[in-house]
């Protein structure tokens, strides 16, 4: 059990990011244990495909991502320190990362850690060179491709949180983040199996990190020096990997229309048009013109996240599906 005691200005601190570094490195874990991760098979066929065709060797990763995994180096995972960071810039993190630092968090990583680890610990700057270009092989042959409908996703969970956060503060935010996750008496408790340890933030604050990959698990990193940070999946995450399988309620499509229905059960997050036409199979067009027209009617609304539009149910729309669902 992780037990962290928040202030008044922690909560005020709270921020959200996402991370294609923590992607990448959760994944790992879906790739070494499918049957774990059954909701990932689509990407983990694909995965294995283009990575067995590139000749790619992830042993350096996956030496710090073993297999139970009950801790990864945090230096691998460093906290977002931008909303939106920059794949590239994070990596540059990593390889920066004090050899100090590196050689306390592989002992902490114990007789899990494989042949990789030792070489990182005798030699921090080439072997993290090493394991950056790894990183880097591995996520422009598995993760690339798929990263545009991810960020999507996640995107769409960030702007649902910072609306619950603005709408009841601390105890809504973390109400419905995750059944492992509770908050009381300023007091966030996150269930972990093999992980213990209790804190004050003291002003630090915390940051909240979406991950497709973290499914169906939660992550954390509360120790020293980095901000504490928890990885969780997001909401709609059964929707990934789905492609024109969308079906809405039958009472509602013979009132709106069943491109509509459709569309207004596809928002279980906040999500782009580009994202709603993957999923339901429609044209962006027609995706477009009945966004158009729910919004026209009150039951989605839409709002700007960097570049892309996202369109949300209102709770309007929330009732009617209720009530035919």
């Amino acid at each position: 059990m992780l037990e962290l005691a928040f202030s008044t200005e922690d909560v005020l601190r709270i921020r959200f990011a996402f991370s294609p570094l923590w992607e990448a490195v959760v994944s790992i874990r879906a790739l070494r244990h499918p049957a774990d991760r059954a909701l990932h098979l689509p990407w983990i066929r694909r995965a294995r495909r283009a990575l067995a065709d590139a000749g790619v060797d992830l042993g350096p990763l996956l030496d710090l991502v073993p297999a139970p995994t009950r801790y990864i180096p945090d230096f691998l995972t460093p906290p977002p320190t931008t909303p939106v960071p920059d794949f590239a810039a994070e990596l540059a993190a990593v390889r920066a990362t004090a050899p100090a630092q590196v050689r306390a968090e592989l002992h902490r990583l114990g007789a899990a850690a494989g042949p990789f680890a030792a070489r990182l610990a005798d030699d921090p700057a080439s072997g993290l060179a090493e394991l950056t270009d790894t990183v880097t092989a591995y996520w422009q042959v598995a993760l690339a491709p798929d990263w545009p409908r991810v960020r999507g996703l996640l995107e769409g969970e960030i702007a649902y949180r910072a609306r619950r956060l603005a709408e009841g503060g601390a105890y809504l935010l973390f109400g419905d983040l995750h059944e492992r996750v509770s908050f009381a008496d300023d007091r966030l408790y996150v269930r972990h199996t093999h992980w213990h340890d209790s804190r004050s933030l003291d002003g630090s604050g915390l940051v909240l990190v979406p991950s497709v990959f973290a499914w169906p698990s939660v992550y954390s990193i509360s120790q020293r020096p980095w901000q504490p940070t928890l990885l969780y999946p997001p909401r709609g995450i059964a929707t990934v990997w789905e492609t024109g399988t969308a079906v809405g309620p039958q009472a509602l499509g013979a009132v709106l229309g069943r491109a509509r229905a459709r569309l207004l059960a596809e928002l279980v997050a906040p999500a782009s048009t580009t994202e709603l036409a993957r999923r339901t199979g429609l044209t962006a067009g027609a995706v477009s013109q009945q966004l158009t027209l729910l919004r026209a009617a009150g039951l989605v609304a839409s709002h700007r996240a960097g570049r892309v539009v996202l369109y949300a149910r209102t709770e309007t729309a929330d009732t009617l599906l209720a009530a035919t669902s």
